[in-house]
């Protein structure tokens, strides 16, 4: 537990929970795949139908390990470039983008469908770039939303803050 707290730059115990939290959703997405790889093999190869849970922990396992240890490479290249002052905080900033970009899909696609607006009645080439742009406003809302509600507020205003400026819609303070 304190190579753990050391690693993480941890000072108090209720920031143990980022990195548990973080290690919850890595095994979740490793089952999911693991799941989904295993349906498929399970398709081919018929005889391998009675051993398909052993299948599915093993590819959650190893799934989930792969998953790590790409997240944690990438943890140390971003560390610098977000300039956090902590190693949990980079776990807590991933959780928001995660869940910032379910939420913006989930609300742009229903807000659509409520302004009669779907591929029965439009063109996909026009449908699709309205899904992406309405989604990327809710985005960004979210964003600064899910970045307060997560403790991450500042980080968050100031990387929307950047993209802001990038189109020009509101002027550099430099």
């Amino acid at each position: 537990m304190d190579r753990l707290k050391a690693y993480w730059e941890i000072e108090k115990q209720q920031q143990l929970l980022w990195p548990f939290i973080g290690m919850i959703l890595i095994g979740y997405l490793g089952f999911k795949f693991g799941v989904f790889i295993s349906e498929k093999l399970t398709i081919e190869f018929t005889s391998l139908v009675p051993y398909q849970h052993i299948l599915i922990v093993g590819f959650a396992i190893g799934i989930s390990v792969f998953l790590l240890k790409g997240i944690l490479q990438f943890l140390k290249r971003v560390e610098k470039r977000w300039k956090v002052t902590f190693k949990w905080e980079l776990i807590v900033i991933l959780i928001v983008f995660s869940i910032t970009g379910s939420t913006s899909v989930m609300v742009g696609r229903p807000l659509l469908k409520v302004l009669g607006l779907t591929t029965d009645n439009l063109p996909v080439f026009l449908y699709w770039p309205l899904f992406v742009m309405c989604s990327f406003i809710f985005y960004q809302i979210f964003l600064v939303f899910y970045g307060w509600l997560f403790g991450q507020h500042a980080f968050f205003w100031e990387m929307e803050r950047k993209m802001l400026t990038r189109f020009r819609l509101i002027k550099s303070n430099e």
